[in-house]
């Protein structure tokens, strides 16, 4: 699970400008929003850079 639904909100960007910013279909960056698809190692760590956020913080604990 990913929390880049969440982080998108709090820092009130949309999920068209990431997908500009990432070079992503908006459907992709959708299915990360809502969890349907995870992205990569790769791709999450260019979210967190694009956000200016640690990979971290975009990662949710199972438990949670």
């Amino acid at each position: 699970m990913n929390r880049i639904k969440e982080v998108l909100k709090e820092k009130h960007i949309t999920q068209t400008w990431l997908a500009q910013k990432l070079g992503k279909s908006y459907n992709m960056v959708n299915a990360y929003a809502q969890n349907r698809r995870q992205p990569s190692i790769e791709v999450l760590y260019k979210i967190a850079e694009i956000l200016e956020v640690q990979p971290s913080e975009l990662l949710q604990d199972k438990n949670n």
